[in-house]
């Protein structure tokens, strides 16, 4: 019976521990701003990759215009960019007020995050539906008319709280937002699922089906956890005060989640999606490969 106390005094003392070590982190004002300008730098670099790989297409076909993929990479280097120049003047960004610029400097780049994947759900919709025989002329005026409401709504309730802080307003947001994570999430799962399962029955075995079929799938499964998570996290940001993204003393939560949410997705599908489109006059161009 004594072992059993010593042990659980051990476990007790190493729990507690954990807890200071958690709790000095965030409340140093040195380790808050080491990673801000860790999560500042890691935008940036993906920002870096994002924009040169735009040129490189933009260098192996000039003759074509915004296609899809151009305009994916350009969003993937204007939100990384913006997010990152957000965490480097992250402790000014606080201090703004009135308190809503900080939500609108905070949460704007998560919606235009949004609109740069809705993009691949849109393609991957377009592949899937044309390889049917369907007609596509409706999901184009589908993604402007979603990205509209999304904008309309959030803008609107910014306004709002522009005009009278009201904290259930606040947690209406985020609540918002996860539901918009949410809605992203399964419409990678529907899209992507589907184009995976087409192209699986697809008959002809060739290195470049086998190739699409792993794009496909790996980037339908980041994406989908990528913003399944993003939602969960919402919620926890809406209604627990202990997961609160939007304070400067949790630096260690801003960067699992930041890491979870974007960073990390963000450069495994730019990683994944990295080929070039061919030269025009050897095969026809496909917006993105």
């Amino acid at each position: 019976m004594e072992g059993y106390g010593a042990d659980e005094a051990v476990i007790a003392l190493k729990l507690k521990d954990a807890s200071n070590w958690w709790h000095d982190i965030n409340e140093s004002t040195l380790w808050q701003d080491r990673i801000f300008h860790i999560l500042a730098a890691l935008y940036g670099l993906v920002a870096a990759v994002a924009l040169v790989q735009l040129i490189r297409i933009q260098l192996r076909v000039p003759e074509y215009g915004w296609t899809t993929q151009k305009v994916f990479h350009f969003l993937n280097f204007l939100v990384n960019g913006v997010r990152g120049f957000v965490f480097v003047f992250r402790r000014d960004v606080q201090n703004l007020h009135p308190e809503i610029v900080q939500h609108i400097l905070l949460d704007m780049p998560s919606l235009a995050f949004f609109t740069t994947y809705a993009l691949l759900v849109l393609f991957w919709a377009e592949i899937y539906y044309q390889a049917r025989a369907v007609s596509t002329d409706g999901l184009r005026p589908s993604f402007f008319t979603i990205n509209a409401v999304v904008y309309t709504i959030q803008i609107g309730m910014w306004l709002i709280l522009w005009w009278k802080y009201i904290p259930v307003l606040v947690v209406l947001s985020k609540v918002f937002f996860a539901g918009v994570s949410l809605f992203a999430a399964l419409g990678f799962l529907l899209y992507g699922g589907r184009l995976f399962l087409m192209l699986q029955r697809f008959p002809v075995e060739s290195k470049g089906r086998r190739k699409k079929l792993q794009e496909v799938g790996y980037v339908t499964t980041i994406c989908f956890l990528c913003f399944l998570v993003r939602c969960i996290m919402m919620c926890f940001n809406a209604f627990d005060k202990a997961a609160d993204l939007d304070v400067l003393n949790h630096p260690v939560l801003n960067l699992i989640y930041y890491l979870l949410v974007e960073i990390l997705p963000s450069s495994l599908v730019l990683f994944i999606l990295r080929k070039l489109p061919p030269k025009r006059g050897i095969t026809q161009y496909h917006p993105i490969r």
